[in-house]
């Protein structure tokens, strides 16, 4: 069982995410999450039979429909149109881990009993995962409030023979491939569809793809960081820990001790300064990049709590005998974070292009724009231009999109969350973010080298051996595109350990 994993045999977290993601392990249903599914669907055929009032979702239609009844034979037909219908999301196509992630979590929540789908639909969910048959799904359509209906409908049309897919490398009409297998599509039962569609797994897959990035951009944020205060000549007290303990925000405290680490056995941080401070750009490296930190920690939080939720409706307690029409698809608490962590990464790349630009403005013997003969040669003035694009650009991107709601289903639905923008959006700030902090490498990088014969600690020092094998240093003008390019895929592969 080393290479499988049980969905339903407890929470999900970070680390078993990223091994199943990382490590492609198989997907299995646990035996206590079958019988609470089975569970769970006896109840309802038991509750469907046995009840004289409607019951929403499941014997009714959905949304302003609500008021309309569906007769027994039609239930399985109510929940396929569900589905077809509900299918509008557009755009762009989903990333392949993303898909991944949106199944994995759907067949997780369903796995929790609470939902009356049937054991064989959770079952083919999983069948897709380990088979890589990836639905095709698109970025927009959600308001993130009924759950994310429209992209959860791309998601799971295949499961009925409709729809796209891509296997193997290519686009295929979803039944060919269910044929290809030998899969009959899953006939629906009553309340499937609704299970299938309500829900936050959208949202929750691109926070979670997020937040693993995020996490890895803050500790490269840390190093390039350090490698700047080192070019411009910089001090290493605002990085003690006295400062940081009679402040003792956790993320503070943390980002001092990683650029002590960082820094530990520099010539050049260690000779004495002709300076008495530095500017805030890098003075505050702590409480900016610490904040940063705090707040990646607190979106982690809720969403380790919503990826193990059960955020369909209306849901299902046996135990309790009771069917309750609730609200837990609503992603407002996802949309707060989502734009939480927009700002707080956002401020990286804010930071980081001052660092940019204190490096090229000649101050503490570096040459103007870190290049041995300005005038001839432009060297790194257009780069801070890219980069203070992107910075004011997402200054753009972190309008808060949970400020925003739009009324839906003639009116019964009248407050949505925007989640799904929050967390689509959240991507464009990452990516500015990327490239921004490969501009304050290629600068700070550059700026050590005027510096020599004085070497900066080994770590930092073994890093840039590794960059200067893929990246050069600029004596005269070069095509910088390249190189700022070069650099972004650099830091992707390196893993950053400190």
């Amino acid at each position: 069982m080393k290479n499988v994993y049980l969905v339903g045999s407890g929470e999900l977290t970070f680390d078993i995410i990223e091994r199943i993601i990382n490590e492609n392990l198989k997907l299995e249903l646990a035996p206590e999450a079958k019988v609470r599914i089975q569970k769970c669907r006896d109840y309802l055929d038991k509750k469907i039979a046995e009840s004289k009032v409607p019951l929403y979702g499941i014997t009714t239609g959905f949304g302003s429909l609500c008021n309309k009844n569906i007769s027994p034979d039609e239930l399985g037909t109510l929940q396929e149109n569900l589905i077809k219908s509900h299918a509008c999301s557009v755009g762009e196509e989903i990333s392949p881990v993303v898909i991944k992630l949106m199944m994995l979590f759907k067949a997780h929540a369903l796995s929790l009993g609470h939902s009356g789908v049937q054991v064989v639909t959770v079952q083919r969910i999983l069948d897709f995962f380990n088979n890589d048959v990836m639905p095709i799904v698109y970025d927009r359509g959600s308001l993130g409030a009924s759950g994310d209906l429209a992209p959860l409908a791309n998601l799971f049309l295949p499961l009925i023979g409709v729809g796209d897919v891509y296997y193997k490398g290519k686009k295929r009409e979803a039944i060919s491939v269910l044929d290809e297998f030998g899969w009959e599509p899953v006939k629906l039962m009553s309340k499937e569809g609704l299970a299938l569609l309500n829900g936050t797994q959208f949202m929750s897959a691109n926070g979670v793809f997020a937040v693993l990035k995020a996490f890895r951009l803050s500790k490269k944020a840390d190093l390039i960081a350090a490698i700047s205060l080192e070019a411009f000549d910089g001090r290493l007290e605002p990085f003690m820990d006295c400062i940081q303990q009679i402040r003792p925000h956790k993320g503070q405290i943390q980002t001092g001790e990683a650029f002590r680490t960082l820094l530990e056995g520099s010539e050049i941080i260690s000779h004495p300064k002709a300076h008495v401070q530095d500017p805030y750009s890098f003075r505050c490296i702590p409480q900016v990049h610490g904040a940063t930190k705090d707040t990646l920690n607190y979106v982690a939080s809720v969403l380790l709590t919503e990826i193990n939720s059960v955020t369909d409706n209306p849901t299902i307690f046996p135990d309790e005998d009771r069917i309750i029409s609730g609200g837990n698809f609503h992603g407002q608490p996802l949309a707060y974070a989502y734009d939480f962590l927009a700002i707080a990464l956002a401020e990286l790349g804010n930071i980081s292009e001052r660092r940019v630009a204190q490096l090229i403005m000649g101050l503490r013997g570096l040459p103007e724009f870190l290049v041995a003969s300005p005038g001839l040669n432009s060297g790194f003035m257009i780069p801070q231009y890219s980069a203070a694009s992107m910075v004011s650009q997402n200054k753009m991107y972190c309008y808060p999109a949970s400020s925003d709601s739009i009324v839906s289903s003639n009116g019964q639905e009248d407050h949505v969350s925007m989640g799904a923008n929050a967390a689509t959006k959240l991507y464009k700030v990452m990516n500015n973010l990327e490239f921004i902090l490969a501009i304050e490498l290629m600068n700070g990088a550059q700026g050590i080298e005027f510096r020599r014969p004085e070497k900066s600690s080994p770590y930092i020092e073994n890093f840039l051996k590794e960059y200067r094998k893929e990246v050069p240093f600029i004596k005269e003008d070069i095509v910088m595109y390249k190189e700022i390019n070069k650099t972004v895929a650099f830091l992707n592969r390196k893993r950053i350990d400190y």
